[in-house]
């Protein structure tokens, strides 16, 4: 059995532990949709997360005996939950958003859709410290609506808010630890991040 000693472990609880209510998501694009789809997109994303990583593995048998070989890296979707407000900003401009990649009747793509660079966008989310500053901050390149969840209706649903979830797909992500930024000597993301009006 490990030794047990509490003090050491709050010896390497140095900052406490970070908390999973200390973040925020900015997906600017959403201004170009609807106007203030944006800025309250900033405050109305109550829930996400931090992106896992993953990369896979390439199995060769030799002689019976399994050996295992780095693959290639694949990105899984990325969540958010959003507070519904009664003006639907925020959910119309995912609707406009996905119904630009594929009308509803019609079965088209917008012509100012046609080029990838043109509907998929970036996206940050951001851990802040306890004393309000920037910890970490995950940078999403390329990400587009593929889910909007439906918004369940209850005439027994007293006291409560709608909320509903949206999943993008992406590229990649980016954060202060990988190639593109860690290796390449360029500044971090959180060096020229500015949080938004409110934090």
């Amino acid at each position: 059995m490990a030794s047990f000693n509490v003090q050491e472990f709050r010896a390497q609880m140095t900052r406490d532990g970070a908390r999973p209510n200390l973040f925020n998501c900015e997906l600017p694009f959403l201004g170009n949709l609807l106007g203030t789809a944006s800025t309250k997109f900033n405050f109305m994303c109550r829930a996400a997360q931090l992106p896992g990583s993953t990369v896979n593995q390439v199995p060769v048998n030799y002689f019976g005996r399994e050996l295992k070989f780095a693959g290639n890296r694949t990105f899984t979707e990325w969540t958010v939950t959003i507070i519904n407000d009664e003006d639907f900003v925020i959910r119309n401009a995912f609707e406009l958003w996905m119904s630009r990649l594929n009308s509803h009747v019609s079965n088209l793509r917008a012509d100012n859709y046609i080029s990838p660079a043109q509907y998929q966008q970036d996206a940050t989310v951001t851990q802040f410290g306890k004393d309000d500053t920037i910890i970490k901050v995950y940078k999403f390149i390329g990400m587009f609506p593929i889910d909007i969840s439906p918004i369940e209706l209850d005439w027994g649903a007293n006291d409560t808010i709608e909320e509903y979830a949206v999943t993008f797909a992406y590229q990649w992500w980016e954060s202060d630890t990988t190639d593109s930024i860690a290796t390449s000597g360029a500044p971090s993301v959180a060096a020229s991040f500015t949080p938004p009006i409110g934090r």
